[in-house]
């Protein structure tokens, strides 16, 4: 009797999501999305292909023409190299176009949008991070999305009942 094949550890070749932030969702409304790279050590693959990353509390800032993502923490495998000191939440560089950045430090500065993390992701083999112009919700707003996702909720229970 043959065993059933072993499931390879994920090499990041697919489009996988590796972490989400849902606070942006609900403090923010989202204008537009970019796609950035990120500049990682070697480290933070290793753990990022572990799933060892938080994003709840990344936020991202301007400095001298580029972006960079604060906040994100990335936890360091017991296994990691003894040679090199991991920090879990150092400021990591995100990579875009420079027209892109252009146009992203003009809004910002501007018209009082934020930039915020929304996912990191695997594309191609290679780590990105979706980040969002986004303005914040006023208390209002967010109550509203509140009750829209209660009421989302209720649907669903009620079909569930019916199904039953």
């Amino acid at each position: 009797m043959a065993h059933p094949p072993r499931k390879k550890p994920s090499t990041g070749s697919g489009d996988t999501r590796l972490a989400d932030n849902k606070k942006a969702l609900f403090n923010y409304a989202i204008e537009e999305r970019f796609e950035a790279g990120m500049v990682l050590q070697g480290w933070e693959v290793k753990a990022l292909r572990e799933g060892k990353v938080q994003l709840t509390d990344g936020y991202v800032v301007v400095r001298e023409g580029e972006l960079f993502l604060i906040g994100c923490q990335i936890n360091p495998l017991r296994t990691a190299s003894t040679h090199v000191t991991a920090e879990a939440t150092r400021t990591r560089k995100l990579l875009l176009h420079k027209d892109q950045i252009r146009r992203l430090i003009g809004k910002t500065e501007q018209k009082g949008f934020t930039l915020v993390p929304l996912n990191l992701h695997w594309k191609n083999g290679k780590v990105k991070c979706e980040i969002a112009l986004a303005k914040g919700k006023a208390e209002h707003d967010k109550r509203d999305t509140i009750k829209d996702r209660e009421g989302k909720r209720e649907v669903e229970r009620a079909m569930k009942q019916r199904h039953r």
